[in-house]
């Protein structure tokens, strides 16, 4: 079985690269005390938006959709469930808001995670939910033919509560020894989270999970007001590749979680200075809400849609919005393309 060494493994894990990204999330960490006394009405603002994008992006990323502003309204609980992937969405959203709000009361252990699941799918008929998988599993691949192999052969079910019961053990006694940084641990917890493979469904939504309530327990909180798993399903390729190479002799405990690790302080960094940009821009109350608008839109490399402009800035109404939008039109800054929910817009060179 994998050896889960968290006492001298992440000290081999500082190399130059991954030392500079802790060290500039560590800067924009000490910020957040600013960030965080920023109006209720801001940081209540950005959670909501964060939870609505956090549950779009991370079942978008399985395979589960909806509309688009179906997810909004599930999230928010305004319209009932009319289908599986539906129901799927809103036992995310009871997760997630168990995260986001009490993740102080959630430890990371095996009754926490096995309760996480049970509630990501406590509104699915005839599902697997709140216990270790039964059967074994692989993560599979097809080729440029259509032909399936094995990618990843995961932990034995036979094996798997063994397995998460040394990884939450391991974790834990480094938490408690304090010797490494707790974000980095924190990527290697999730990082094994996914070779062990607990759960016959729902692993990769987990592990989202699980990256918010670490981070968040270790004091980076920015995952709570800027969607961590927005910016993951925006770059899904990068992600699955460190995934993949990380992999590779995991079962042997020769891998290397360097393209792994690298790849999610990456995210984390632009997630804090999302958070940065968001509430200055939120808090300047000189700046007007249309001059707001303009900023993004004029800020904006290619096209940037409506929905993108009200994800950055949550306080501002709809109606503004598209006003905004269309009086630049008419001043011949910018130009719309697309028709209905493919509607973008472009700055004219």
């Amino acid at each position: 079985m994998h050896i889960f060494d968290y006492d001298k493994a992440p000290a081999s894990l500082l190399t130059p690269e991954i030392t500079a990204l802790l060290v500039a999330i560590h800067e924009f960490k000490g910020k957040q005390d600013f960030f965080l006394n920023a109006k209720e009405e801001v940081l209540n603002a950005l959670a909501e938006v964060s939870k609505v994008m956090s549950v779009e992006s991370s079942n978008r990323i399985e395979g589960v959709n909806a509309p688009g502003y179906r997810f909004k309204y599930i999230v928010q609980q305004d319209v009932a469930p009319r289908n599986d992937d539906e129901l799927a969405i809103l036992g995310c959203r009871e997760a997630y808001s168990m995260v986001m709000d009490g993740y102080t009361n959630l430890p990371p252990n095996e009754e926490t995670i096995l309760r996480l699941h049970g509630i990501l799918f406590s509104r699915l008929p005839q599902s697997e939910s709140g216990v270790w998988k039964s059967c074994d599993t692989s993560i599979t691949e097809i080729d440029g033919e259509g032909r399936e192999s094995v990618r990843f052969r995961t932990v034995s079910a036979e094996d798997t509560p063994m397995a998460m019961r040394l990884l939450c053990n391991e974790y834990a006694k480094a938490i408690q020894r304090g010797d490494h940084n707790q974000l980095l641990l924190a990527i290697m917890f999730v990082f094994d989270f996914l070779c062990i493979h607990p759960f016959l469904d729902g692993n990769g939504r987990m592990s989202r999970l699980l990256t918010l309530l670490l981070m968040s327990r270790s004091g980076y909180v920015v995952g709570k007001y800027v969607s961590v798993d927005r910016l993951v399903e925006d770059s899904r390729p990068e992600y699955y590749e460190s995934l993949r190479q990380s992999s590779v002799m995991w079962h042997e405990s020769q891998n290397d979680l360097r393209p792994f690790v690298t790849f999610m302080l990456g995210i984390v960094l632009k997630a804090y200075r999302e958070l940065e940009s968001r509430v200055n821009g939120l808090i300047h109350e000189h700046t007007s809400k249309s001059d707001r608008i303009r900023n993004v839109v004029l800020a904006s490399v290619g096209t940037v849609a409506k929905k993108d402009i009200m994800y950055r800035c949550p306080d501002i109404s709809v109606g503004m919005v598209e006003a905004t939008l269309r009086k630049m039109q008419d001043e011949g800054v910018i130009f719309k393309t697309g028709n209905g929910r493919g509607t973008a817009y472009a700055k004219v060179e």
